[in-house]
């Protein structure tokens, strides 16, 4: 934030300048060039009508008849309908150049977005609002940047050629009217940055506002804010956000009207000073009735380009200071440092060993996971259980490379994962999550994110549903597997196909298709099951787990779960507390020594028993 209140230094504001034309030229080569010349002619135009109007008032007064003066009359009778057509014109094009830059800016920032290797910046809420501020003005900065540059430039050309034309009535009148549009271009390059501020500052208030609207508006949530009488409150809480914002947008809009108008009655009062000087002198005989006339043409002319100047300026620094979130994050560096050349990661033989690794997820954050040494072998069931936040799900994340440990290391075979490609690690790990994700898409499709290679092979997907306990109910389903799993959105050929609104399936099966996603991705050397039957009835868990342990038999395998029932057939139970393995063993074993496992085994039980036994 600080280097926005400062302002860019001229060196970066060029560099953002060549970055949006190089972004215009390669989304649109001909149209910004269509856009380059168009805005350079209607520059010229006005002088062209200035000169012009002399031409033809000193004709008539005259009384010239000749080829010349009906030339000039019929060149400014053509200036006047380019000068009327050419806003139209350019404000197509214009529109279009913006549309394909938005476009190709978007895929760049996106692109980058998914270049980030942890999941660390995505609960980062600075980076969370730069990101947003990067994505609005990705869409329109570069376009924005683009066409102010022209129209200052063209401005500029517009001023220069009408100051000369003044300048051959009076020099002096020439410089006073020059001069009293500098104010303006000064007042609005300020009120740029201001805006530019104002947009930086209230950017957390509009994503706050999104999230609640996002809790009135979205199927997620709509059961417990009906439940719970959550509209008003939610309600409230969006409007104050849009209040905070509104009023930061007010007070910077209410400046801008009072320097605008104050400068705009300062600009008037000076043209208004130079027609009586030209007029007084026009009377003594100095010009003549067609030198009049240009000299009203032109002070409109210069005034009106130093104001286009001005406001074209502001709105240019105003999308520069914008677009440098959009280049922050392109620019962004490595969250996890990944190594210029990284090594393979090889099938898994060994094993996963963890070593002296502590974990926390910030400076202020405590300890998850402290010291633990752990060995996952390659070809055996590993369970790991322990009372919340214990750090059974935050060494998942670590197993992934999600995040790095704060210190220690994971060894993949005796490679550390920070000296392994991420993308190549990843593939080699089946997972099904705890907080697995809802797909809006069709329920072909949400099976067959999980290994995209597969997305249209109907074949495997229709196998790994099977594998899940899905296949029947997704093939009854109005439109099969082509039917959308959620209500927010119709089918994107919905009235091609006839196709209805789709379908919320239940939160069990929900889960299942997450783990037919997990099926989808079958072969891969280690498989992790976070809470797989968490929304699960008993006797869906039960063919669930006898489903996974089929699957994951002779792999490696990490199992969490609170359902102690679900992983007892592990080959190795690890107990996490504070940080670090308290207990390991078997089922039987940990019994025996009679520790924290036992003592939660035991708990779970007595639910099942009869009262009293």
């Amino acid at each position: 934030m600080t280097e926005q209140r400062l302002g860019l230094a001229p060196a970066r504001i060029a560099g953002h300048l060549r970055a949006a034309v190089a972004l215009a030229v390669r989304a649109a080569p001909g149209r910004t060039a269509v856009l380059a010349l168009g805005t350079l002619l209607s520059a010229a135009l006005p002088v062209a009508a200035a000169l012009l109007t002399r031409a033809v008032v000193d004709g008539l007064a005259r009384g010239a008849t000749g080829p010349g003066w009906t030339g000039a009359v019929g060149a400014l009778a053509g200036v006047g309908v380019l000068i009327g057509l050419g806003p139209a014109v350019l404000a197509y094009v214009r529109a279009d150049v913006e549309r394909a830059v938005a476009l190709l800016a978007k895929d760049r920032l996106f692109r980058a977005v998914d270049t980030v290797v942890g999941v660390a910046r995505f609960e980062d809420p600075d980076y969370l609002d730069r990101l947003m501020l990067a994505d609005e003005s990705g869409g329109r900065g570069p376009g924005q940047v683009i066409d102010s540059a022209f129209g200052v430039f063209a401005a500029a050309l517009t001023v220069g050629g009408l100051v000369a034309s003044l300048w051959t009535v009076s020099p002096v009148v020439a410089a006073a009217v020059l001069l009293s549009g500098l104010p303006v271009l000064a007042a609005e390059l300020i009120l740029g940055r201001q805006r530019a501020w104002t947009e930086w500052d209230i950017s957390p208030a509009k994503r706050r506002e999104l999230f609640y609207r996002d809790m009135l508006a979205t199927e997620q949530a709509a059961k417990e804010v009906r439940l719970f009488r959550l509209g008003g409150f939610l309600r409230e809480r969006m409007l104050r956000e849009r209040r905070s914002a509104q009023a930061a947008e007010h007070a910077t809009d209410r400046r801008a009207m009072l320097v605008q108008s104050g400068l705009a009655t300062a600009a008037a009062i000076v043209a208004g000073a130079a027609l009586l000087v030209v007029t007084a002198q026009s009377r003594a005989g100095a010009h003549s009735v067609g030198d009049i006339a240009m000299f009203l043409a032109a002070v409109l002319g210069v005034q009106t380009a130093l104001a286009g100047a001005a406001a074209q300026a502001a709105k240019a620094i105003q999308a520069l200071l914008l677009f440098d979130s959009y280049r922050a994050v392109l620019a962004d560096p490595p969250d996890l440092p990944v190594p210029a050349v990284t090594r393979p990661a090889p099938p898994l033989r060994t094993g996963i060993e963890l070593r002296d690794v502590w974990f926390r997820y910030g400076p202020n954050h405590p300890w998850v996971l402290r010291g633990l040494d752990l060995t996952i072998p390659a070809g055996r069931a590993t369970a790991l259980v322990g009372r919340n936040g214990c750090g059974k799900s935050t060494l998942v994340k670590l197993l992934c490379r999600f995040y790095d440990p704060t210190r220690g290391a994971i060894l993949w075979d005796g490679i550390d994962l920070r000296e392994l490609d991420p993308a190549e690690l990843r593939a080699r790990i089946s997972a099904v999550f705890q907080d697995y994700v809802n797909y809006e898409l069709s329920a072909a499709e949400n099976i067959g994110v999980g290994d995209l290679p597969a997305l249209d092979d109907r074949p495997r997907i229709h196998a790994a549903a099977g594998r899940a306990g899905m296949h029947e109910l997704l093939a009854a389903l109005p439109h099969g597997y082509d039917t959308m799993l959620g209500r927010r959105f119709n089918a994107p050929d919905a009235q091609a196909t006839g196709m209805d609104t789709g379908v919320n399936p239940s939160g069990g099966q929900r889960q299942r298709i997450a783990i037919a996603r997990a099926f989808l991705r079958d072969a891969r050397d280690l498989v992790i099951l976070d809470e797989p039957s968490a929304g699960l009835d008993a006797a869906a868990e039960h063919e669930v787990h006898a489903r996974l342990r089929a699957e994951r038999a002779g792999l490696t395998s990490v199992l969490i779960s609170h359902r102690l029932n679900a992983i007892r057939e592990a080959d190795d139970i690890v107990v996490l507390a504070d940080g670090a393995v308290h207990e390991r063993g078997d089922h039987e074993t940990l019994l025996a020594v009679g520790g924290e496992y036992a003592t939660l085994f035991a708990l779970q039980a007595s639910g099942y028993q009869p009262a009293g036994a």
